[in-house]
């Protein structure tokens, strides 16, 4: 048996002992293994196509990752779930799908479909999940992650990051500030000042032009009226 095909069976072996595995434990030492072979193999696999010659037929198609960025998402009070949408996905076999969990991350990876891998990582989930009880399910065209909730609270986004950022955008002019309501530049001067004394040295000597030449327009036009 040739190299390529020994790390090939290895690698079905493992995913078939991962679709077994109970322990979150076991299931990252099986998942880390698999990528180390994989990797092996691809880049064996690659060796092997620039030592072809035109009258030798390589073996197989090659097989492409591609990472997977869009999916749909929705909640019950006990589990998150993650929708990914894959044509034909249902017709792969059962050890082609994994999906590793942590108490803040999924990482799900779907092997062989129509000569590529897909893979989907989210790490810093917004909340704390239970990876014994997440799950995965395949359905026609769909694979639905479940991300078993440890508490039964709502959650605002999928990431933490999408959390922070949307928590940070305020309003450049706070409600309620009636005096900064009526005068536009009053609340334009608070922004700058603020950007002012936060920003590094190129940011404070671009404001600075800014406000001599704002200053510098506002006695043109006084002396114009003159």
């Amino acid at each position: 048996m040739s190299k390529s095909n020994e790390l090939k069976s290895d690698i079905e072996d493992l995913n078939s002992l991962l679709q077994q595995a109970k322990r979150q434990k076991s299931k990252d030492l099986i998942s880390i293994e698999i990528r180390r072979l994989q990797t092996e193999l691809d880049t064996l696999t690659d060796k092997n196509e620039i030592k072809v010659t035109p009258s030798v037929q390589r073996f197989g198609p090659k097989v492409y990752e591609v990472k997977l960025n869009n999916y749909g998402w929705d909640q019950s009070d006990k589990f998150m779930k993650i929708y990914v949408t894959l044509k034909n996905v249902h017709s792969l076999p059962k050890e082609s799908i994994a999906c590793d969990f942590t108490e803040c991350s999924m990482d799900l990876r779907i092997l062989g479909l129509d000569n590529k891998n897909y893979h989907l990582p989210i790490i810093n989930l917004c909340e704390t999940i239970d990876p014994e009880k997440s799950n995965f399910k395949v359905k026609t065209d769909l694979v639905t992650i479940f991300l078993a909730k440890k508490t039964p609270i709502n959650w605002s986004h999928v990431t933490g990051v999408e959390k922070r950022i949307k928590e940070s955008k305020e309003p450049l002019v706070p409600e309620g500030k009636d005096h900064e309501l009526k005068d536009p530049d009053s609340g334009l001067m608070k922004m700058m000042k603020k950007m002012y004394q936060e920003g590094d040295d190129d940011m404070k000597k671009t404001i600075a032009k800014a406000w001599c030449q704002s200053q510098d327009k506002k006695t043109s036009l006084g002396d114009n009226m003159i």
